[in-house]
């Protein structure tokens, strides 16, 4: 056990974050995202909603500032809907503005994260990358 650390983060999300660099991307995924279907490595979170292992994960690295878009979400397929909880929650933890992105083009973005963690979010649409930044020494 480390101080400080969230029990939310398991080890090897904590090694993870530690090797990821300025911007390299973690995908954190719903439970219906096709995590194992794109490549990047993946890490089990399993019955963690995304809303909470964000709160874990952001004061443990900063965003993105160099770039337009250092938070994104899956944007709903057309007749569909974010569930207004969760896209209100995630606009209250994070600091920056969220941008949303397509299904597909969501996917093809997901493909090159350093690591995708399969949360236990069971709410749709609940997939999230961040773009890891530098730390303001």
């Amino acid at each position: 056990m480390l101080k400080n650390i969230s029990p939310l983060i398991s080890p090897d999300l904590l090694k993870a974050l530690c090797e990821m660099g300025h911007g390299d991307t973690i995908v954190l995924a719903d439970a219906h995202f096709p995590a194992y279907t794109l490549g990047p490595e993946v890490l089990r979170a399993d019955g963690i909603p995304a809303t909470e292992l964000l709160k874990a994960i952001l004061p443990l690295i900063e965003l993105d500032t160099y770039v337009d878009a250092p938070v994104m979400m899956m944007q709903p397929v057309p007749g569909d809907t974010v569930d207004p909880e969760l896209l209100s929650a995630c606009e209250n933890i994070l600091p920056v503005r969220i941008a949303s992105l397509e299904r597909f083009a969501f996917y093809e973005e997901a493909k090159k994260a350093y690591v995708i963690v399969q949360t236990g979010e069971t709410r749709k649409y609940g997939n999230i990358i961040l773009k890891k930044g530098v730390i303001a020494v």
